[in-house]
């Protein structure tokens, strides 16, 4: 439908071209200027070209692709990821001494580090004489 009234308007544009215009019906006489082709085909030309692109633009076939067809993605479900607390490092949380030992208390994390100094237990009394 819209090809057809496109072409119709410009077949009516080419018939009123075609027509002589008031410079061919003068004898060619074309704002000063004499004879043969003057310029009485300037206006019918630029009328005509522009008529010619719009009959071009209208008729052409424009060739497109559907948009294909939407597939969702597959889903894939990840498994929650597991965090594994570091065991703590093998740490020596005593320092023994003859006469007493350095205790390690805290954890670094939560608490802090403390050494602690425990004497070692006195001498047990002798025992009594019999």
């Amino acid at each position: 439908m819209k090809t057809a009234v496109v072409l119709l308007v410009v077949l009516v544009m080419l018939v009123g071209m075609v027509a002589p215009s008031e410079a061919w019906v003068r004898g060619g006489h074309f704002h000063g200027f004499r004879g043969c082709c003057a310029g009485w085909w300037w206006p019918g030309a630029i009328v005509g070209g522009l008529a010619l692109g719009a009959v071009a633009a209208a008729t052409y076939p424009y060739y497109y692709a559907p948009p294909p067809a939407y597939a969702a993605p597959p889903v894939v479900y990840q498994s929650a990821t597991t965090y594994v607390t570091p065991s703590a490092p093998a740490v020596h949380r005593e320092v023994s001494y003859p006469n007493g030992r350095y205790v390690l208390h805290g954890d670094g994390v939560t608490q802090p580090w403390q050494w602690v100094w425990v004497p070692a237990a006195p001498p047990a009394p002798p025992p009594p004489p019999r």
